[in-house]
């Protein structure tokens, strides 16, 4: 079996495994690509590349750090999602993770001004990205929700992907508070 930090290797992209519409997970066992799990993960790495979008821009550095290793542990959600749970020797989203999300969360949060009203999703592209991000996360979050109303899941995983969306929200207005540009609020009745 392959240890926590070994990378992967890949000898080949296509397999022809998925041409019938199943597809395997990280025990080896075969599901629909319509299973629950599937449709969790996926979006989880959904989430992931719009992290990737993120990074692709003018994203400071240590936000730039901080989401770079976010990609990293979302891919860790990812394989524990994978793999059925009650499996052991697995990789699973484990609770340092979720606390380091909390002290990214309270770093990046101190410096912020207190809300006044809804944030509505914008500013600076990092912050929107950002946004688009966090409601990808939330996705995510229900459909693993989903899932566990049908499987057993590593309940940590939705800790996870909660702390997560709020962490993404926080670096959105951190984004904007950055670049010195007022973030979008909503204004009651301002839609009349």
């Amino acid at each position: 079996m392959r240890q926590r930090d070994e990378p992967v290797r890949l000898t080949r992209i296509y397999t022809r495994g998925g041409d019938t519409g199943e597809t395997s997970l990280g025990d080896g066992s075969r599901v629909s690509k319509l299973d629950c799990r599937i449709g969790a993960f996926g979006t989880v790495d959904e989430l992931n590349s719009a992290l990737g979008v993120v990074l692709a821009g003018d994203v400071a550095p240590d936000m730039g750090e901080s989401v770079a290793r976010i990609q990293n542990e979302l891919f860790d959600v990812g394989a524990d999602l994978s793999v059925p749970w009650g499996i052991g020797e697995r990789l699973r989203v484990e609770q340092t993770s979720i606390d380091a999300l909390e002290r990214l969360c309270d770093r990046f949060n101190e410096a912020l001004p207190e809300l006044r009203s809804f944030v509505l999703p914008g500013g600076t592209e990092t912050a929107a990205h950002l946004h688009v991000a966090r409601t990808i996360c939330r996705r995510a979050e229900r459909e693993v929700l989903l899932a566990s109303q049908e499987l057993e899941v590593n309940p940590l995983v939705l800790a996870y992907l909660n702390r997560l969306s709020d962490l993404l929200f926080i670096l959105a207005r951190a984004a904007n508070a950055s670049a010195g540009v007022d973030e979008p609020l909503w204004k009651p009745g301002s839609s009349r």
